[in-house]
Formats: structure tokens, sequence, C-alpha cells
């Protein structure tokens, strides 16, 4: 008996349907996931980055301990916690402080500034400009304010959501230091799964290659860059609040954007200093405070050959802008996690378009006849 034709065939139309509805449906199920993870995208690549980072760390304490995995994970979250939290902590509320006093005094009109020196005029470039403004605002303050209110309004309203982003970026940064001890925990179970999703996107023949290069990037910039920086604007920032220095927090922060700029800490370091022999009265302390200040403002000389043994490959402007765009779109959790992932997106790029395969040589000799 002859078998009877699918009354019901598919058409070439009725297939593209179908890969459409399932794309489609798949697409809706991305779109819902991400929406739903979105709350906690910064914290969670912030805590992966603390994990890929302290991995190695946590792995030579746990050899020490017997192989205990969690036990090393804990100690090393918790001095996290202390050696750079609290230090945070002090700066974050010096930072708000400032604001909240000058905010304060400017409206209630008891803030007053000393009038500038003759010298100031004299300054290369700024100097007259500089000394106008300057000597406005120690005769008539408020004339001053009114006439530079919508600036002020800008400005205050960015100081204002920096205070705010500080003090959430400091519960984020411990929140995020659990999560990546809880990573570092199951890490290698956790690399494992890694590999594998690498290997289903790259393939399988540069899935290893490619996980290499993205841990090497991100320690790299994390460490050699964001690292040394914050480092230096801890050990400044302490120092600030120990010398009694005005807006610690403010002129620690400027030290950590100096720092990611790569440009020399001295710059804040050397006119605080200034400061502090203008304002203070005791020579002793006031020479304990330069010495440590001097030594802080040049950590990064003996900080970068121990962390940044092999390099950046990456651009300095990409880390910067990294740093910047992740700050103005997430705060200061954004300042760190915008320059590790612009940094690894170029370099994951560039790796990309020099893995070419040589095109084949055409023989362009002439035939014989």
């Amino acid at each position: 008996m002859p078998q009877q034709e699918n009354p019901v065939a598919k058409t070439p139309q009725s297939e593209l349907m179908e890969v459409m509805i399932r794309f489609g449906l798949i697409a809706v199920l991305v779109v819902v996931c991400v929406r739903i993870f979105e709350p906690f995208l910064g914290l969670v690549l912030w805590a992966l980055i603390l994990a890929v980072v302290l991995y190695p760390l946590q792995q030579k304490l746990a050899r020490r301990l017997g192989g205990r995995q969690g036990r090393a994970a804990t100690l090393l979250v918790l001095g996290g916690i202390l050696l750079i939290g609290i230090p945070s902590a002090m700066l974050g509320g010096s930072f708000a402080s400032f604001v909240h006093e000058l905010n304060a005094a400017v409206q209630a009109g008891t803030l007053s500034i000393n009038p500038p020196k003759p010298g100031v005029a004299e300054w290369p470039l700024v100097g007259e400009k500089v000394f106008e403004i300057w000597d406005l605002a120690a005769r008539d303050l408020p004339a001053l304010l009114e006439q530079m209110q919508p600036q002020l309004g800008t400005v205050s309203k960015f100081v204002l959501g920096m205070v705010a982003s500080t003090a959430g970026g400091l519960l984020k940064f411990i929140g995020s230091l659990i999560i990546a001890g809880i990573m570092m925990a199951y890490g290698t179970a956790g690399g494992e799964a890694l590999l594998r999703i690498v290997n289903r996107l790259a393939g399988a023949g540069k899935g290893a290659e490619l996980q290499k290069l993205s841990t090497a990037t991100i320690r790299s910039v994390a460490l050699g860059v964001i690292g040394i920086a914050f480092i230096q604007a801890l050990l400044l920032g302490v120092g600030f609040i120990w010398a009694g220095v005005p807006a610690a927090g403010l002129l620690a922060a400027v030290v950590l954007l100096l720092g990611i700029a790569q440009l020399p800490a001295l710059l804040v370091s050397l006119p605080v200093i200034g400061y502090v022999w203008w304002s203070g009265d005791s020579t002793v302390m006031n020479t304990v405070y330069t010495v440590y200040l001097l030594v802080a403002g040049m950590a990064d000389n003996v900080l970068k050959p121990i962390l940044l043994g092999r390099g950046v490959e990456a651009p300095m402007p990409i880390i910067l802008l990294g740093a910047l765009g992740g700050m103005v779109t997430a705060g200061m959790i954004g300042l760190f996690v915008g320059a590790v992932f612009l940094t690894l997106g170029y370099v994951i790029f560039m790796a990309w378009v020099e893995d070419q395969e040589p095109a084949a040589d055409v023989d362009t000799a002439p035939s014989a006849d």
C-alpha cells in the first residue's frame, strides 16, 4: 500500500515563522531575566572582580589551613573589611561631614574666606582671574554666590550625589566582598563552570585561552591601576584626617582619580603639606605629618613594581574613560567596575582583531604561453 503524503508539509515560510517564534520567546526570557537581575548587576560584577583578584591569595591561605577553602575565604573577607572598610568609612564620613558643614554655612551666611595675597595675581595664565574671584568672595561672598548660582546648582547636585553614592558604595563594597568570599570558597567548581560557558560561546579551542586572557586583564587593571590608586588614596586620606586637613575625603577622592589617570599624587600631597605648615603650630608634628604625606604620596613607586609586574595591555585613556563613565552611571562602584570591564572589552576585541588567519597568497606571476 503506497505511503500517504503528509497533507501539512512545512514550507520555508512556516519554518521561518517557527524560528522567529522561538527567537522571540528566548529574547523575552533573556529580557525578563536581565530586568530581574539588573539591581544586583553592579554588586555581582564587583564581587567577581574581587574574587578573581583575591583568589590566588585565598588559595595560599587555604593551603596553610589544610585545604579549608571556606575558612580561608572567611578570614580574607574579615581582613578586607578591617583593613579597607574601616579607613573607607572614615574617609566617607569626613567627606559627608565637610559637605554638610559647608552647605550649612552657606545657607546661614556665616561662611567667610580670607582675602588673597597680592602674589596670587602674578600666577601665570590664571592669576588675575583667580585673584578677582577670590577677592570678590572675601569681600562680598553672597554676591559671588548669586552671580554663580546656575553653576553652583549643578555642582551641588553632583556633590550631594557623590556623598550619597559614597555611603552606598561602602555598603556595596562590604556586600560584594562577602559575595566574593562565597565565590572564592567554591572557586574550583565555579572556574570549571565558567570555562564550559566560555567554550560554548567561543569554541572549545579558544575557551581556555580567552578565560586566561580575561583573568590576567582583570588582575592587571584591578591591582596595577585601580588597586594602587585606591591604596594610595586610603593612605593619604588617613594622613589628611590625622593632620586635621579640611575635606580629607574629597582630597582622597581627587588622589584616587589622579592615580587612575597615572598622574602623581604629589600634586595633592605637596599643597596639603604647605597648608599643614601654614596652619600648624607644632614643628615636631608638622615634620611628622610631612614625612608621612611624602612617603604616602610616593608609595606608588613602590607598589607599581609589586602589583604591576605583568603590565596592562591597554591604553590609559581606555582605563580612565571606563572609570569616569562608570562613576557617572553607577556612582563609586562604577568607578572600579567600569575601568576593569571597559579595559577587558578592549583587550578581548583587540585579541579578536589580531586573531585572523593569514590570507592565502595569490599567485600574481604571469602565466606562460
